[in-house]
């Protein structure tokens, strides 16, 4: 069971585990923010909202918003805009890019799934492209706030495995908040949906057995039809 806090409720008495969103005091564990606390490894409390704020190691999906020689500019649902450098782009090995030539290789609009190799004192963030995905053979693009992220992925994965194995879809979660959903059209509509409802019922209690519920009475409805 998740368990919501807000600002100063007592979390734990295992100070040594304290890690972000929540602070010590008298050698107890309070929350500093309204969130989830989630104890898997340290203690921490996960917010309810907030701006995605890239860090080093996180896996995202992004949008090219820019082509800046030799960058292209990457929106990836953040305050802050990320680059890749061209040198990054797999193609490149075999072809060199030219100044004016960026956009054979990724296109304004295009989406990427790459990770965040810097993040420096200033916010200016470095991505590296992750090239064993590819999001131009079809599929579907679902957004959802970050911080929704870890009850779409359930305990130890279960929630997204329930969702694969329902919906038939490959579903890959990016840590900035954006989902990729690949399968037939009405199946990727099953995704959708239930995605959607774990982001807004995301602070309640038995939720994967109530996504797995939902999800089998829109496939009996859709058997009526």
């Amino acid at each position: 069971m998740y368990k919501v806090v807000v600002p100063g409720d007592f979390i734990s008495e295992a100070a040594s585990r304290a890690g972000e969103g929540t602070y010590v005091e008298d050698g107890k564990v309070y929350a500093m923010r309204y969130g989830i606390v989630d104890e898997r490894g340290g203690i921490k409390v996960v917010p309810l909202s907030g701006k995605y704020v890239p860090a080093e190691g996180d896996v995202v999906i992004g949008r090219i918003a820019e082509i800046s020689f030799p960058f292209w500019i990457v929106d990836i649902a953040s305050p802050y805009e990320a680059r890749l450098h061209m040198s990054e782009f797999a193609d490149t090995r075999d072809e060199k890019i030219e100044f004016g030539s960026m956009s054979r290789f990724l296109d304004l609009d295009e989406l990427i799934v790459a990770k965040v190799t810097n993040v420096d004192a200033v916010m200016r963030v470095d991505l590296a492209l992750k090239e064993d995905f590819n999001l131009r053979s079809g599929g579907r693009l679902i957004e959802i706030p970050h911080t929704k992220v870890p009850r779409v992925i359930g305990r130890s994965g279960s929630m997204v495995k329930m969702l694969k194995e329902k919906c038939n879809c490959f579903i890959f979660i990016a840590k900035n908040g954006r989902i990729w959903v690949r399968g037939r059209e009405d199946n990727m509509n099953l995704a959708t949906e239930a995605i959607l409802k774990i982001a807004s019922e995301s602070h309640t209690s038995g939720l994967t057995d109530r996504v797995a519920d939902f999800l089998d009475s829109l496939k009996r409805e859709k058997g009526r039809r």
